[in-house]
């Protein structure tokens, strides 16, 4: 299969707490974690590849601790905090890295048309999802937290590295791409190390692999499980990843039901409301985790057809869409720019 072209298959299956399942874990493996991000963020490395790999983990770790710290809305000492308290009324200075995540922020909402957004925080508020207890906003709650939603809120002065808010009202929350960003961050200071061999993940939706890993056979790519988004306990296929960032992003893992419809917590940031689509999930593999963290959230609410469509004019960026099928438990897969030695279908979904 070529790298423009798409691949469709069939497959039975019948639910979802992870997305990606860790690497088989054997003897030549060495795992580091740290909760951070409301997530588990784990490196793994080749054993007794680096005399001092443990050290330089940790140290990236860390680097994910200080992204954290810039990025949470949680603390009023954030710098993101501080943004969104003042920007508003007066030109705010940023820091080197925030700046440049707020650039690739604006970037990746043009690309998609809008479906990613960083100001879609209070549509989130909203909804309750950011307090995990979905339910029905009332009208004036959602039409008031539509209006302050919207990049084209934010203005960013290149030459001063400022950012000023062009209305009252706005709130940027980095949700959707600040786990990609740290991993992004986080890897470096293991390369810079002399660590080009490793795996890094948060939560287990975002990952990123750097060369290769040791096994018994010899050197190969990292293997990573997408999970089977109707039945968790199963492994849907395995990717294969070498330099290359992994992201997926589905709305089964938090919802609610009312009067008989189910409402996922991932919202269309330009209507409001919750992404009417028809995929299960998307998965994004991208040369940057931050793209492609952002980017499956962004296409998923796009929906299949124009998720389709990007992947055309992007062929840099290799997309899974996984769909319902005809029948009851069947699931179709979609692929665009991947090539068939990166990934394959699970061997316990190959038998149904």
């Amino acid at each position: 299969m070529s790298a423009a072209t798409s691949h469709q298959q069939t497959i039975i299956a019948d639910s979802l707490a992870r997305w990606v399942a860790d690497p088989k874990e054997e003897a030549y493996l060495v795992r580091i974690g740290r909760r951070s991000m409301a997530c588990q963020f784990q490196v793994f490395l080749n054993a007794g590849q680096h005399p001092n790999d443990t050290e330089v983990a940790i140290e990236a770790l860390d680097v994910v601790d200080a992204i954290e710290e810039m990025l949470t809305i949680f603390s009023d000492e954030s710098e993101v905090s501080n943004v969104n308290r003042m920007a508003a009324t007066e030109a705010v200075p940023l820091s080197c890295e925030l700046f440049e995540l707020l650039e690739m922020s604006l970037r990746l909402h043009k690309e998609t048309a809008g479906a990613f957004d960083v100001t879609a925080g209070p549509l989130s508020e909203a909804w309750g999802f950011a307090r995990r207890s979905g339910s029905i906003p009332a009208s004036e709650t959602l039409k008031v937290a539509l209006s302050n939603v919207g990049s084209e809120y934010l203005h960013l002065d290149r030459e001063q590295q400022q950012i000023r808010f062009v209305q009252p009202g706005p709130m940027i929350n980095f949700g959707g791409i600040g786990k990609g960003y740290a991993l992004d961050c986080a890897s470096e200071r293991l390369l810079t190390a002399g660590i080009g061999d490793f795996l890094f993940h948060g939560g287990r939706s975002s990952v990123l692999a750097r060369g290769r890993r040791a096994s018994a056979e010899g050197d190969a790519h990292w293997s990573v499980g997408l999970i089977d988004p109707l039945r968790p306990e199963r492994r849907l296929a395995e990717i294969f990843l070498k330099d290359r960032a992994l992201s997926t992003s589905g709305s089964l893992t938090q919802s609610f039901h009312f009067q008989g419809r189910r409402y996922g917590h991932i919202l269309d940031p330009r209507s409001g409301q919750p992404a009417e689509s028809d995929l299960l999930s998307v998965t994004v593999l991208d040369s940057s985790a931050a793209r492609a963290d952002a980017l499956s959230t962004g296409l998923f609410v796009l929906g299949p057809e124009q998720a389709r469509n990007y992947c055309e004019r992007h062929r840099e960026t290799a997309v899974i869409l996984v769909l319902p099928g005809s029948g009851v438990g069947n699931m179709v897969i979609e692929t665009f720019n991947l090539e068939d030695t990166d990934w394959k279908i699970a061997e316990d979904q190959k038998s149904l």
